[in-house]
């Protein structure tokens, strides 16, 4: 039976959709897919009508799709993105904007905006992204629904469009915990310390809660104090960090990401001279100009904060924060109120992507009635355990 998208998830025309060719932990569950993965025989148009236009009909589906449709799941259709995912409010104006369905006066967020409406709205069960500077993470939290930036590399991106690709992963979205869990349970390799099933201490960075606006910090803590009594070590123990780490963080991930998309996407860009709505040719302008010297010097700076994080998370300790800084921004924004949004929420999205990390972010919380979203992170290869955990909070905080 046709769904009704009244959140304005899916890309316009006809519905691309496979029937499950397996049964498993998926059964029964039905899921959407962003509009960079390949689903054979349906185009990709990665959100713009021009790389639509000048790429073939897919020969093949991705990897990541055929697991979920062998684990029993159905796809029901391809959900809008951003143009060429490179943007973190949600908008496209050939495709339309999708609905925040949670708070339909604000962004739903991107790349991944409509995945993330898709679950929000109900219409699925469970929805996949991509994730390479907080595309699934900052939707996440803007729509009220569960997100999971798993760990680099360790759910294959082929037949996926790419962006950043030492910073792309294949994300998803869930209605509640366990159905983002069973999806992971299809999704991801077994954990690198299979036998640690739970994670400890429970570590609070105090220069990310002291970036989030009061109104979001205050509405999260009680999750966070949840958290604390599940992992039962005692209070959380705070990370002390300079006070500048998020901008640098933000600074270099940026200049990094932008020479990446560029000789990722540069070539297509030259050549096609693309149509692209407000705000994507300014990016990929400054794509094309980013100062090599800059990038080198964020290649320089993501090894240095990737040792001292991955260090810090070694033992089996969980980071816990505000997803994003904020609420997801009005629609009637100023394009200034946006870009301030943006930086100071890509500092901490850019942690987890700087050091390869697994993060989960629960829609823990509301301020002016709109969702914000906690973040648990860990160690790259404990995907499963932080999933386990994410399941715990889940139940302690009574969300479905």
């Amino acid at each position: 039976m046709p769904l009704s998208d009244d959140v304005q998830a899916f890309i316009p025309g006809e519905r691309v959709t496979h029937a499950p060719l397996g049964s498993g932990g998926l059964d029964g569950l039905r899921f959407a897919v962003k509009d960079l993965f390949d689903v054979a025989g349906a185009p990709t148009t990665y959100g713009n009508p021009d790389w639509g236009r000048t790429h073939p009909v897919a020969a093949a589906t991705a990897p990541a799709i055929m697991a979920l449709l062998e684990a029993g799941g159905e796809l029901v259709g391809k959900t809008k993105t951003v143009e060429l995912a490179y943007g973190l409010t949600g908008e496209n104006v050939w495709h339309g904007t999708p609905i925040n369905p949670n708070a339909p006066d604000r962004f739903p967020g991107g790349s991944s905006c409509g995945s993330a409406a898709a679950v929000g709205a109900g219409l699925v069960d469970f929805a996949l992204g991509s994730d390479t500077g907080g595309s699934v993470r900052i939707p996440a939290s803007y729509c009220g629904v569960f997100g999971i930036r798993p760990s680099w590399g360790s759910v294959s991106l082929a037949g996926a469009c790419g962006l950043g690709p030492s910073f792309d992963t294949c994300g998803w979205f869930a209605q509640s915990a366990r159905v983002l869990q069973r999806v992971g349970d299809a999704l991801l390799p077994e954990d690198a310390l299979p036998n640690v099933m739970h994670l400890a201490p429970l570590l609070k960075p105090q220069s990310v809660w002291m970036n989030a606006d009061p109104a979001t910090a205050a509405a999260l803590l009680p999750a966070f104090e949840a958290l604390e009594r599940i992992i039962g070590t005692g209070q959380a123990v705070r990370v002390e960090g300079p006070s500048h780490v998020l901008a640098e963080a933000y600074e270099n991930f940026r200049c990094v990401q932008a020479q990446e998309a560029w000789a990722t996407l540069g070539s297509w860009v030259v050549a096609t001279q693309p149509a692209f709505g407000p705000g994507v040719k300014e990016r990929f302008d400054a794509a094309r100009d980013m100062d090599p010297a800059k990038a080198a010097a964020g290649r320089a700076f993501r090894k240095r904060f990737s040792v001292r994080v991955r260090a810090l998370l070694a033992g089996g300790a969980v980071l816990a924060f505000p997803t994003s800084p904020f609420a997801a921004p009005l629609l009637t924004a100023s394009a200034a109120e946006q870009n301030a949004v943006r930086e100071r929420t890509m500092g901490v999205t850019a942690i987890s992507g700087l050091a390869g990390l697994c993060e989960v972010s629960i829609p823990a919380g509301r301020v002016d009635g709109a969702p914000v979203g906690l973040s648990i992170a860990a160690a790259p290869g404990r995907d499963r355990a932080l999933l386990d955990l994410a399941t715990r909070l889940s139940a302690e905080l009574g969300l479905a």
